[in-house]
């Protein structure tokens, strides 16, 4: 064994493992390897000057696929962030089966456009808890963004209802997100659903000892903070072709590859609705900047009311903000508007907001 072996790290992914009854996988990541590589990066990295008011160096960005009606999801969400007074733009990485009418609604809307390759996994290996996530890997292509120094990656089903613009003054070196839920049954697969354990309330059921450590902190990629590198995502491909696909895609990737850097932010940046009935201790609605429509039946330009849970009197009044803020023809885009200008609203510490006791947080590997 080299002098560098002792240094490896090796992640036991209890929620890599596939189906029910299966064992986990191993994944061993020359992490002393990709610090010095650039995996993660630099907290300490130089930008060039930029003029702000016409190049901004940090934005939002979400992601588009195919022809149906997720478009209403990302005219909703750059609606929303107008309506915020936002000081950044929103990017959408399209796919090429994006239709040009769609492209052009973006545009209409404010939107920075950019068009992307799609990325596929190594075929064959494993099923996906929804067959539609494995085109979700193209997000990946994201970290190829880097004009933008620092973004805020947000699904086309969110809308965001305060102002989150200080998510982008968060220390560099990190990767930033909310904490995922394991109670809802696209869980099944996971030893979590089994045990009936969840990180989200971690004493209610214990993680048994004879399975030694609990897993580690698992995110919800539906909304992160994350720096654009040539080199992570160069690194992020490679990483890919010798990682098994698992049922939550790129999800499970991103959690595995940023677990060392992964930093907790409160849920209030990312209430996954699911929230509202498995954990409702934990949720202060009115002070909920983000919201994540991902539960079965609850995306508010399909929404009917008749799915588990949708006939909640908090489901259907989410479901009327996001239409209000859809149908507010004063949040079009007018064309005038510049993405740059001083900020009418307080910048909390999000750091401060973070709940220190419960959560170890992980430094960034030194890049030296």
């Amino acid at each position: 064994m080299d002098n560098t072996s002792k240094n490896w790290l090796s992640i036991k992914l209890h929620y890599f493992a596939p189906f029910e009854g299966t064992r986990p996988l191993i994944l061993v990541i020359r992490l002393d390897q990709c610090a010095r590589r650039g995996c993660y990066p630099n907290r300490h990295r130089e930008t060039p000057a930029i003029d702000a008011a016409t190049h901004p160096t940090k934005g939002y960005v979400t992601f588009l696929a195919g022809s149906g009606d997720y478009v209403k999801g990302v005219v909703g969400l750059a609606k929303g962030l107008r309506k915020v007074k936002t000081a950044y733009p929103l990017v959408v990485a399209i796919l090429p089966d994006v239709p040009e009418e769609h492209r052009e609604i973006l545009r209409s809307q404010g939107c920075i456009v950019k068009e992307i390759e799609p990325i596929y996994p190594p075929e064959n290996q494993i099923q996906f808890a929804m067959a539609y996530y494995v085109i979700n890997y193209s997000k990946l292509r994201i970290w190829n963004f880097e004009e933008y120094s620092k973004m805020v990656y947000l699904d086309a089903d969110i809308q965001v209802y305060e102002n989150i613009d200080h998510l982008l003054d968060t220390p560099d070196g990190y990767f930033y997100a909310v904490m995922d839920c394991f109670c809802e049954k696209t869980w099944s697969h996971s030893p979590q659903y089994s045990i009936g354990y969840c990180q989200q309330c971690p004493d209610r059921v214990k993680w048994p000892a004879e399975m030694g450590s609990p897993p580690p902190l698992y995110f919800n990629a539906g909304m992160f903070v994350f720096e654009p590198s040539k080199v992570t995502y160069d690194n992020l491909l490679e990483t890919l072709l010798i990682t098994p696909p698992t049922p939550f895609a790129e999800q499970d990737f991103l959690n595995m590859f940023f677990q060392p850097i992964y930093k907790p932010i409160p849920l209030i940046y990312n209430l996954v609705l699911a929230m509202l009935w498995r954990h409702p201790e934990n949720v202060e609605l009115e002070k909920v900047k983000v919201v994540h429509y991902c539960a079965a039946g609850s995306k508010p330009w399909r929404y009917t009311g008749e799915e588990a849970n949708m006939d909640r009197e908090d489901i259907k009044m989410l479901v009327k903000k996001w239409w209000d803020v859809y149908n507010d023809e004063s949040l079009d885009f007018k064309g005038e508007e510049g993405v740059a200008g001083e900020e009418a609203f307080s910048k909390p510490s999000i750091l401060a907001s973070m709940p220190e006791p419960a959560v170890s947080y992980i430094p960034a590997p030194s890049a030296a």
